[in-house]
């Protein structure tokens, strides 16, 4: 039997960007269904009714819900092509950790890069390089968080560069003069085509960034 992949998202979210990647990385065909969050599907909220949230991956009429978890179970299904999570346990422990605190901080704080003003927004850029220089020294010399190829932990986090613009524009800094390294990293990721085609426009997601900021009044 043919599996039937269906994900329900929300284009500039960058959880469902991630279940994109790894789709696009283990080379798996899917029917792409974007959600309208302010009025939802019968079909998002009967298939995520605890949480009511993008992403969800209908596999063959079952839901995964929450996107880390997601990623994990595509590698798991389709674990021939391009694994994401290293094989030995220690290493995938440690990649589940550094995925957990891009959820925890990246996320978090960049949202208050855009969401507040003063000394709020301030107290948030600083965090956000400071999260993005401990992320550099996990990186180390290596092209790819996982090594030589795009793994777990580079799914997980390079949606959210799709966002830098946004984060830049609204909280006037530069964070490649911050973290050079990090950039260079984003930049290698979107020389494959799996994040390319993934990823959407960066001036896109600012007008979008924009309009809610115009939309919570804080314009």
């Amino acid at each position: 039997m043919a599996d039937e992949v269906v994900l329900l998202d929300f284009w500039p979210s960058p959880f469902g960007m991630r279940l994109r990647i790894a789709l696009a990385e283990k080379g798996i065909k899917y029917e792409y269904k974007d959600e309208d969050l302010r009025n939802k599907s019968d079909l998002l909220l009967q298939m995520n009714p605890i949480y009511k949230k993008i992403p969800v991956l209908i596999h063959n009429g079952k839901p995964v819900c929450e996107s880390l978890i997601a990623v994990q179970y595509i590698d798991e299904v389709w674990n021939e092509q391009s694994p994401l999570l290293p094989s030995d346990p220690y290493q995938r422990a440690q990649a589940r950790f550094w995925a957990d605190f891009v959820d925890k901080k990246i996320y978090d704080l960049g949202r208050k890069i855009w969401s507040t003003k003063g000394e709020e927004q301030e107290t948030a850029k600083k965090e956000f390089i400071e999260s993005l220089k401990l992320l550099e020294g996990e990186l180390g010399e290596k092209p790819y968080f996982s090594g030589e190829t795009l793994g777990y932990v580079d799914v997980a986090t390079i949606p959210f560069y799709s966002w830098f613009y946004a984060y830049e524009t609204f909280g006037n800094f530069n964070i490649e003069a911050e973290c050079p390294k990090f950039i260079a990293w984003a930049k290698r990721c979107l020389q494959k085509e799996s994040v390319a085609k993934s990823l959407p426009d960066q001036h896109k997601v600012h007008d979008f960034v924009s309009m809610l900021r115009q939309k919570f009044g804080i314009e």
